[in-house]
């Protein structure tokens, strides 16, 4: 995809917004979800880029388009450059505050999110918060097959602790928050129940 925000250009909002959802739709072609129904990976996206559009108002562009990118560089080996030249500094700071270092141990990665939570900038905060929240549902709606009760539980635990160094930024996402990580909790609960039954 050719550089698309010129230096000192004016770009329309949703012309921000479509261009960033064509390159994450190309880039993440054939990742998909760890759940049941294996669904696209970009579904994930554009759920968190929704909900921070509507608990935004729609007005900040640039933070919606950094939602659908914002795995990017995790999962696909885009480069912050690239990114950068694309769509400008803006959009690539935004991705790269919620950019976790896969050179890490998965432990280590998931001690730094509750360690550097506090010290997001607000717009950061609020898209690593919409990540969670969007995760959570998934996790309710369509766990990964492959995950115990024990594990989906502490999943839901790290992501209310990497939440309370998020809070204080926008009351209706930090309450939807909070209803995916019940209702998670809630759908472990009727899985365990299940399996007891059937067991």
């Amino acid at each position: 995809m050719p550089d698309v925000f010129p230096p000192g250009s004016s770009v329309p909002p949703l012309s921000v917004v479509m261009r960033a959802l064509a390159f994450a739709t190309l880039r993440h072609t054939d990742q998909r979800r760890k759940g049941r129904r294996a669904q696209p990976y970009v579904n994930h996206l554009v759920e968190v880029a929704l909900l921070v559009s509507e608990t935004t108002g729609g007005t900040d562009p640039n933070l919606i388009a950094a939602a659908l990118l914002h795995d990017v560089v995790e999962d696909q080996g885009v480069t912050p450059e690239e990114i950068a030249t694309t769509f400008g500094p803006d959009i690539a700071t935004l991705v790269m505050e919620v950019t976790d270092d896969k050179g890490l141990t998965s432990p280590e990665r998931k001690r730094l999110q509750v360690e550097h939570a506090p010290h997001l900038s607000p717009r950061g905060k609020l898209l690593k918060l919409a990540d969670k929240t969007c995760n959570l549902r998934s996790l309710a709606e369509d766990p990964p097959e492959d995950w115990p009760q024990a594990r989906a539980r502490a999943y839901v635990e790290w992501s209310r602790a990497v939440a309370a160094g998020l809070r204080g930024i926008n009351p209706a996402l930090e309450a939807a928050f909070d209803q995916a990580a019940e209702e998670a909790i809630a759908a472990i609960e009727t899985r365990r129940a299940e399996e007891w039954a059937a067991g």
